[in-house]
């Protein structure tokens, strides 16, 4: 159940889509605020703390990629779903890749908005250090993986991940050795759509490597099987 104070912030220039969202996420029990583009963005997040950012790919002036750019250096752990009135699989993919947790094309029913606004929330409920009962240790390497607490950390430092990215390697933790399949992996990621040609999961597993691997080029915990999929090797990096 996702907590009624959850802080949400919509950053479009459409007034309409403005109103439409604002009062029906209000009607959810969500604490819900709405900008028109990134400096009135960056304003509001100098005085309010908010739990996740629904965030237009077409706005004036600075692009919501170049937005979410910034964001993921600043506020490496929040939440970001993309907006665009373009639903094309490039504009799918660069936003995944720039650090949005999950992407939805324009129009869109506003129930599924709340469906993966909910799914988004459920998978960071654990990635942002909430105690777990019955959680795991996984060690790989340097690294440390805590279900517990949901954080990894390496040789004692925490490693900021997006709950997607936690997710993920919360999946591949718990499967080590093992190859997944692409549908095998969304399958186990609640919340995670895509189509027959989606690369959503590669995506993800590029950005995953990227916080884990010493050179994500030639990864040594996340190998890909061709034709199969990707298989977690705890053991590589001894």
């Amino acid at each position: 159940m996702i907590q009624v104070c959850t802080r949400i912030l919509i950053v479009d220039d459409d007034p309409a889509l403005l109103e439409l969202l604002e009062r029906y996420l209000g009607e959810q029990g969500f604490d819900v605020a709405g900008v028109p583009d990134g400096a009135a963005m960056d304003h509001h997040l100098a005085g309010h703390e908010v739990d996740l950012v629904i965030l237009d790919l077409m706005l004036p002036g600075e692009d919501g990629l170049s937005i979410a750019r910034r964001l993921r250096a600043t506020l490496p752990t929040l939440p970001i779903l993309m907006l665009s009135a373009r639903g094309d699989d490039v504009d799918r993919i660069v936003g995944l890749e720039v650090g949005a947790d999950d992407y939805l094309a324009k129009p869109f029913n506003p129930r599924e908005l709340l469906a993966r606004l909910r799914a988004i929330l459920r998978r960071g409920q654990q990635a942002v250090g909430t105690a777990v009962p019955g959680g795991e240790i996984h060690v790989f390497g340097d690294f440390r993986l805590d279900t517990a607490s949901g954080t990894l950390t390496c040789n004692g430092e925490r490693v900021a991940l997006t709950s997607g990215e936690y997710a993920l390697l919360k999946v591949f933790a718990e499967h080590p050795n093992r190859v997944l399949s692409r549908d095998a992996l969304v399958e186990r990621l609640a919340g995670f759509e895509r189509g027959p040609f989606d690369r959503s999961i590669d995506v993800r597993v590029t950005r995953l490597r990227r916080k884990i691997e010493v050179d994500p080029s030639a990864p040594l915990y996340i190998q890909t099987v061709w034709g199969e999929g990707y298989r977690f090797s705890p053991g590589a990096g001894a």
